[in-house]
């Protein structure tokens, strides 16, 4: 990687050189600042004096050390400038080894030792988001429980109904966290909805659904007569509730502080109820667990058909996220390689909240049933499909083709969900595409032995390999891998 590259990446604008060539010497720096210097020296006796290349911002630095292969030494050196660059400044710093020959990279955050050493890190990133290491808010788990409660027991006070509740604190968070001003003592309650909408339709600038979304937000969230019968304090008392007790202790810039705000939706969710026996919110230690039995990673292209407030997707996006190595790579997993479809209206709502508030990955969600997009799923051919289908599906949610082939009484979905399965396997098995398949379903379907399950199962066996379960009564592994 050469010199004008890194530059380049980091960012221009927080170069800061004191001499030719855009180098840095520490010795000049402390004469200008009128401090005594004592340069480090190693075993050999060599001075070091003068750093390749340095960015400040924010009370942030970042120093680069340009060499041609790693070894200890250079190691010594970069600490030396980092001793150097704590006295003369006092700030916090990032400091790399950056390869001439190729884009290979070391990253420390604070000293140059094995403690500091960021692993993770095999690419430059920008000046921002090196600032962010040390700026980002405090992940607190135990906090954020406790007053996911609290703000339910006010939401409760204030006559907000249970259904809404999870959409409501969704909008409200998402609008907290981009700058929503209701600091004003003269704003009323309908002033405070407009703003909120403002600061939604700047979030959905690029996404080619922003009417469809703005709208259902609009009409679901804000436009409800709940919402809009909450007086001035009310509303203030429940955004300052949420901007004082639960965003100060999400950090969305980090894995596991997106993993927190997952959680926040699945505990509220979990806490208020649902009226709605069919919709399943899955718990985050099963969203993990599927996530990574499937090897989600930066390649992975991941599809939940039935994907509800979004967990699924927020799970794998986190996953993949954090193997990318820079913000193109993270911006190319957030705008195309997460998709999902949910039927429900309010609860599609939910899952478009849920991931702005995750830092997007929102756009290729759409609202409607999987079985009238199989076009879409063909191009948007995913790799990975994580899904919790409804178990208890009724003849709306499912193509009359099947529906027509139920007993007359029969009103839930006889394949308890694994007809969910079998359409997406076919749909991908069209156009030959290979995906890795895991679905959360009733034991129902591992030990059915009878009817439209035996069948369904039959059917995937003879087109379908590796297992991702298991008929007890056959000992038969079925489960879907192309």
């Amino acid at each position: 990687m050469i010199r004008a590259d890194i530059i380049s990446v980091v960012g221009r604008e927080y170069l800061t050189s004191n001499i030719e060539n855009d180098e840095y010497s520490y010795p000049k720096a402390f004469s200008v600042a009128s401090l005594p210097f004592v340069p480090i020296t190693n075993a050999n006796g060599r001075k070091f004096e003068k750093l390749d290349i340095r960015f400040v911002k924010d009370g942030i630095t970042v120093l680069v050390e340009t060499k041609q292969n790693f070894t200890k030494a250079d190691e010594e050196q970069l600490s030396a400038y980092v001793e150097y660059e704590k006295a003369l400044t006092g700030n916090k710093t990032i400091a790399i080894l950056a390869n001439t020959t190729n884009d290979n990279v070391k990253v420390w955050r604070g000293v140059v030792s094995d403690g500091d050493f960021m692993q993770k890190e095999t690419a430059l990133r920008t000046m921002d988001e090196y600032v962010d290491f040390y700026t980002s808010k405090i992940n607190d788990k135990e906090k954020v429980m406790q007053n996911t409660y609290k703000l339910n027991e006010m939401l409760h006070r204030h006559s907000i109904p249970e259904k809404l509740r999870s959409q409501f604190v969704g909008t409200c968070l998402l609008a907290l966290k981009n700058g929503l001003d209701y600091s004003t003592p003269s704003l009323t309650a309908a002033q405070i909805r407009t703003r909120i909408k403002e600061v939604l339709e700047d979030l959905l600038n690029s996404d080619i659904n922003k009417a469809e979304k703005l709208a259902l937000l609009n009409r679901n969230v804000l436009g409800d007569q709940y919402v809009r019968q909450l007086s001035i304090a009310a509303f203030r008392e429940i955004l300052t509730f949420i901007e004082g007790n639960i965003l100060p202790f999400i950090n969305d810039k980090s894995t596991s502080g997106q993993d927190l705000l997952n959680l926040f939706f699945v505990t509220f969710n979990k806490y208020v109820g649902k009226s709605d026996k069919n919709q399943a919110f899955t718990p985050d230690h099963i969203t993990d667990f599927m996530s990574k039995i499937t090897g989600i990673n930066k390649r992975s292209v991941v599809l939940d058909p039935c994907c509800g407030s979004g967990s699924f997707l927020v799970r794998a996006m986190t996953q993949a996220l954090d193997d990318c190595a820079t913000a193109a790579e993270q911006e190319k997993v957030k705008k195309h390689q997460i998709f999902g479809i949910e039927f429900d209206e309010n609860v599609y709502g939910l899952a478009t909240t849920n991931m702005l508030i995750h830092s997007d990955g929102n756009s290729n969600i759409r609202q409607g049933s999987c079985f009238s997009l199989a076009d879409w799923i063909k191009e948007a051919k995913p790799n990975v499909i994580l899904m919790n289908p409804p178990y208890n599906g009724q003849r709306i949610h499912l193509p009359k083709s099947f529906t027509d082939t139920w007993a007359k009484d029969k009103k839930e979905d006889p394949s308890k969900g694994l007809y969910f399965v079998k359409y997406i396997a076919d749909t991908l098995n069209s156009i030959n595409h290979q995906a890795t398949l895991a679905v959360l379903l009733p034991i129902a379907c591992a030990i059915g032995t009878k009817g439209v399950i035996k069948e369904i199962k039959e059917e995937l066996l003879q087109e379908c390999t590796a297992p991702i379960c298991a008929d007890s009564t056959k000992n038969t592994p079925y489960g879907v891998k192309y």
